[in-house]
């Protein structure tokens, strides 16, 4: 049975509600659902009695403009308009974070619970902050930023909607279109700057709640890759992956669902579907395979009891009861290898190479949802510094972007990426035109291109040399890596072959620049002899040095 739902944001104030306050049927329906103040029944009678007529007292109550439904035949449409009042967004941790709620222990889940607390009002802050914006004069053209904040009703759910119950910790978050302009009247805010912000608020919310986890539980994070070429997920690693599919049962069955839709629309169509078709069929195999809602309602500690009972049949009691364990010992291991630090250099080359090959043209937004990402697969869960996401995005703009066209969007400016001093501006272009990879393999290529470049601009500087000519191979092929990988092959999928040829090449330039220099500095000594030169023994006779037992030769130092 799932706890009741509580109001959020800093738009309660301006209705007499507070942080925390459960939220009623009536309150839901009068505010997500017609539009007016939560409490307008007591606002209605109050008016009632001082002499207001019944239509004067409901008008006082509405925010804003009312419901207006258009019925009339003398329209263009003639049909019916039904006012959207309400978004839903949802807080969805990733499947091992299920795992790890449903199976372990009180405490764990209670921690789990008060992570996903905290990472989903930060980012519902974010929001407020950032996004949130309303129609302001001029007939609704201008906008500007909400005056007190959003209103927000979250309710908690404890399990999916698969036809045998399996865990699924989310969040609903439904929040109200109405809001009020800085002037203090109500209006609508402008829907869109949510919509468009939506995967950028969702990789915050996964970088905060990793940050969260880790600081309170000392886990760690990796990237699994759930569909071969497409970008990975962070989960908790050490938790046995094959406990995913027993906890996505209902991914299961709109995969076959999707299948058996995707070739009826091949038999009907004669081809693939594309990019919108396949979208819209998802969402139809999503209907088809959602179950009712479950009328027999249960505990939440009956509902952890018959999962722990239903993963120890399936996969063994050891292996539920060495989640935590696990868990422990892996975040040991990649905390020896993480470092705590993110270079902003690389991580704007890094972002911008993803998002240009990915999009093409972009916005600030989308620079900001792939930074995000990068921190999550940068630190693994280890805090980051506030507004390094920001920093990053700044970095990229300033470097390597120009404008495009007259509004806010932008494209990466390949004289920046890849100067002709190089040899290798060309690389791009085999990348985005090469259809036997998924976009984000030749997105993660480029990145590792980009970012040798990077490291070689920097190794001229130390060397007080130019930077010399190097050439990034890129192969015809790519194959997204299989098998068991650890260690640094946990990073996300890129062509390591590629990257690891250019640092070669880089380092042999390298040893052939010293090697030239102390060959020139023996020659000047050879045509410029020193007074005493004839008293000196020649260079063969000269005694050898003698060393204490056990030196050896130094390692650090350049080449």
């Amino acid at each position: 049975m799932s706890p009741p739902g509580v109001w959020k944001g800093r738009g309660l104030a301006a209705v007499g509600l507070a942080a925390g306050d459960v939220v009623s049927e009536r309150q839901a329906e009068l505010l997500l659902g017609e539009g007016r103040h939560p409490d307008a029944d007591r606002i209605e009678q109050a008016l009632l009695v001082a002499g207001k007529t019944s239509a004067q007292a409901q008008r006082a109550t509405v925010l804003g403009r009312p419901i207006e439904h258009n019925q009339s035949p003398e329209t263009e449409d003639a049909k019916e308009r039904t006012a959207w009042l309400s978004m839903d967004l949802v807080f969805r941790a990733p499947p091992t974070v299920h795992i790890a709620w449903a199976l372990m222990d009180d405490e764990t889940r209670r921690v789990l619970e008060l992570c996903q607390d905290i990472a989903r009002d930060e980012t519902l802050a974010w929001l407020e902050d950032a996004v949130a914006e309303i129609r302001w004069k001029s007939g609704g053209k201008n906008r500007a930023r909400v005056r007190d904040g959003l209103i927000v009703a979250v309710f908690r759910h404890y399990e999916s909607r698969a036809v045998d119950s399996r865990p699924l910790l989310h969040d609903h978050a439904v929040v109200s279109i109405r809001a009020r302009r800085p002037d203090g009247t109500w209006g609508n805010q402008t829907a869109d700057a949510l919509m468009k912000h939506i995967v950028a608020a969702d990789a915050l919310y996964t970088l905060l709640f990793m940050e969260e986890v880790s600081a309170r539980l000392g886990w760690a994070w990796e990237p699994r890759e759930v569909m071969p070429g497409r970008r990975p997920v962070m989960e908790i690693a050490g938790i046995d992956r094959r406990l995913i599919g027993w906890q996505s049962t209902r991914r299961q069955q709109i995969a076959d669902a999707l299948l058996l839709l995707t070739a009826k629309y091949e038999e009907r169509q004669g081809h693939s579907p594309g990019k919108r078709a396949a979208y819209a069929i998802a969402c139809q195999a999503a209907d088809q395979t959602r179950s009712p809602k479950r009328t027999q309602l249960r505990s939440l500690s009956e509902l952890r009891a018959a999962w722990r009972d239903s993963a120890a049949r399936a996969y063994g009691a050891d292996v539920v009861a060495r989640l935590a364990e696990r868990a422990r010992a892996a975040a040991a291991a990649i905390w020896a290898r993480v470092r705590p630090l993110v270079d902003v250099a690389l991580a704007a080359a890094e972002t911008i190479a993803v998002v240009y090959v990915m999009r093409g043209a972009f916005a600030h937004r989308h620079l900001l949802a792939e930074a995000r990402r990068h921190l999550s697969y940068a630190l693994r869960g280890r805090p980051h510094q506030p507004g390094l996401d920001e920093q990053i995005v700044q970095a990229a703009i300033d470097a390597y972007t120009r404008p495009v066209g007259s509004g806010r969007m932008m494209t990466a400016d390949l004289h920046a990426l890849y100067p002709r001093d190089t040899e290798d501006q060309a690389v791009l272009r085999p990348l985005t035109r090469n259809r036997s990879a998924t976009p984000y393999q030749r997105a993660r290529l480029a990145a590792g291109a980009l970012t040798a470049r990077v490291h070689a601009a920097r190794r001229a500087d130390r060397l007080n040399s130019p930077t010399r000519p190097h050439t990034v191979a890129v192969p015809s092929t790519l194959r997204p890596c299989t098998g068991r990988r650890t260690g640094r092959d946990l990073e996300p999928t890129t062509d390591v072959a590629a990257v690891e040829l250019t640092r070669r090449t880089l380092e042999a330039v390298a040893a052939e620049m010293a090697a030239r220099l102390q060959a020139g500095v023996r020659e000047r000594a050879t045509r410029l002899p020193s007074p005493d030169s004839a008293a000196a023994p020649p260079l063969s006779a000269q005694p050898p040095v003698q060393h204490p037992q056990g030196w050896t030769p130094p390692t650090g130092g350049i080449a």
